[in-house]
């Protein structure tokens, strides 16, 4: 058994598998249950791949926010490689479940979101993926919501569901034990939120679910659940969690270090072209079907071909060469004007320092205040990239030295030591 070098997955596949199961398992961290060696198909993914017969592949998103960024659109991909290998995906739409929201990894309870948001969420959703999914070919795509079962949900079935779980299993989830351990309150519609979406797969009667590695609880109470209603069970396929642009955290929105799948083409490319080495393999394996073995040696020629990729598919080829050719004019102009900035010594800076105080310090703004609000209004600028977090913390001089804070596109220093 051999891994495909461009596989970057942990997975030893079968000698002679198609082209099409080597991508389904590109950059995959997890399948359960896992039998490489076992012969019966229902234990052994590969196998029911190689069978042929078409299974149905379940992906939940719930709409708790408007905008989906790259990092959940590792998830998505890996659904159409299940369509171009021939399998029916199933866009679940969890419109339900969101108003509870998903409590994994949480450290205290979410906001209950109403009927309307949810649903002017969810209005978004599916024209963000469009251009990933294949939406024309019949039968490779079902959009559904779980709303259509969930909403009509009685009390016996709902008393149905409680009993197939103790205190005990739901106290186990990492999320819920840190938060009972530390004396934080767990609600009980909270632990609603696994056995719902666990329920959804059985009402899609799905052969295969995808998450993120943050959600093998879940995905394990639906093959439980499906179980439990005499089902045959669904294999778990779990990626990992994308790490965003500062090459440190998950990306986030809230940190601020996202590329989101509606951004215009020139700031697509720009945030990507700046991807930092430590993850950049990583992006080239679950954002393209780039082989691995084919990236170019420079660091930077990768950043630039990274970039232009990924914008392409979001906003096609020519849009992402005139967004590669604006990035280079914008590049020039900055080292042009660069020359005749005036600098600012950090030394004046008491550090760990944050964003609106550092701002505020420099000759840029004349208080805290007014640099809060230069930095809400998205006005403010690192070396070119936006900030929009006016509490983002830098713990020493060293790693702003040389970079270029700016206001506008007029107002600029040079963070000097």
């Amino acid at each position: 058994m051999t891994a495909s070098p461009n596989s970057n997955s942990d997975f030893a596949l079968p000698d002679g598998v198609s082209d099409e199961i080597t991508s389904i398992y590109r950059g995959v961290s997890d399948v359960f249950p896992h039998q490489p060696t076992s012969k019966d198909g229902n234990e052994n993914l590969v196998v029911r791949l190689q069978n042929g017969q078409p299974l149905r592949v379940k992906l939940g998103i719930d709409p708790t926010g408007s905008e989906i960024h790259l990092g959940h659109s590792t998830l998505v991909r890996k659904l159409r490689d299940f369509q171009d290998a021939g399998h029916t995906a199933i866009l679940l739409i969890g419109d339900f479940t969101a108003r509870i929201g998903d409590p994994t990894d949480r450290a205290e309870v979410r906001k209950q979101l109403s009927e309307a948001e949810v649903k002017a969420n969810a209005e978004t959703y599916i024209e963000q993926v469009r251009p990933i999914l294949d939406f024309e070919t019949p039968g490779r795509l079902e959009i559904r919501y779980n709303s259509e079962w969930l909403s009509g949900i009685d009390l016996s079935k709902m008393l149905a569901l409680l009993s197939t779980m103790t205190l005990g299993q739901m106290l186990a989830k990492e999320g819920f034990a840190n938060r009972y351990e530390q004396g934080t309150p767990v609600y009980m519609h909270e632990f609603l939120y696994p056995l719902l979406q666990g329920y959804d797969s059985v009402a899609l009667q799905s052969d295969v679910e995808l998450g993120g590695t943050d959600q093998k609880f879940n995905v394990a109470v639906g093959r439980d659940l499906q179980r439990h209603f005499g089902i045959s069970p669904q294999f778990g396929m779990l990626l990992p969690l994308l790490l965003g642009t500062d090459g440190v955290q998950k990306m986030s929105k809230s940190l601020g270090n996202y590329v989101g799948l509606q951004e215009d083409p020139l700031s697509m490319y720009s945030k990507l072209e700046k991807t930092p080495d430590a993850v950049i393999r990583d992006y080239f394996t679950h954002l393209t079907k780039q082989p691995l073995d084919q990236l170019p040696e420079n660091p930077r020629d990768q950043q630039k071909l990274l970039a232009k990729l990924v914008t392409s598919q979001f906003h096609g080829e020519q849009a992402a060469d005139q967004a590669q050719q604006d990035a280079l004019t914008l590049m020039a102009g900055q080292a042009q004007a660069a020359e005749a900035v005036a600098e600012f010594s950090l030394a004046e800076v008491g550090f760990p320092a944050k964003l609106f105080y550092l701002l505020g310090a420099t000759p840029l703004c004349e208080s805290s205040s007014e640099a809060r609000r230069h930095i809400k209004g998205g006005a403010v600028k690192l070396d070119g990239e936006k900030m929009i977090d006016p509490t983002q913390t830098f713990e020493s001089a060293d790693e702003l030295v040389g970079k270029v804070l700016q206001i506008g596109k007029k107002k600029f220093v040079r963070l000097s030591k």
